[in-house]
């Protein structure tokens, strides 16, 4: 476990360690799948911009979270505190004051106020039908 990311779970207990490591990652996924990847080579200045907004990164880390944890996505983000859009910019925010993500002057904790309904995004596209259930005695 990371000492940074332990501490910032001791400072502000409403959010569990492993929301902050999920975040990171959703940086890194949000800028993957939007081709934004930074390089590790040493020329950073010829290299295109890699920031992702707020609400670039809100849907990237939804897209992640179906990914990894299918319908169960809301339940595994309450657990770890998430409820709201909200929620992920005061995560983002302590990674950068911890010096974990970097931020740009655009940058603003606004940028994640009431962006969308965070459950139903990571519910759409799955449905349950009672005609899916098994009935009693098919086995």
């Amino acid at each position: 476990m990371e000492q940074t990311i332990l501490d910032l779970t001791r400072e502000d207990p409403r959010f569990a360690y492993e929301a902050y490591v999920f975040v990171a990652d959703a940086v890194s996924h949000t800028q993957a799948q939007l081709g934004r990847r930074p390089s590790d080579g040493p020329d950073e200045e010829d290299e295109p911009d890699h920031h992702v907004s707020g609400a670039e990164l809100l849907r990237g880390a939804c897209d992640l979270a179906v990914r990894e944890f299918g319908m169960m996505a809301p339940v595994v983000f309450r657990h770890w505190g998430i409820r709201t859009t909200d929620d992920f910019g005061d995560l983002v925010f302590k990674l950068i004051k911890a010096g974990q993500l970097s931020k740009s002057d655009r940058d603003d904790l606004d940028d994640f106020h009431d962006v969308f309904d965070l459950e139903k995004a990571l519910t759409d596209g799955f449905a349950l039908r009672i005609g899916d259930a098994p009935r009693r005695g098919d086995r």
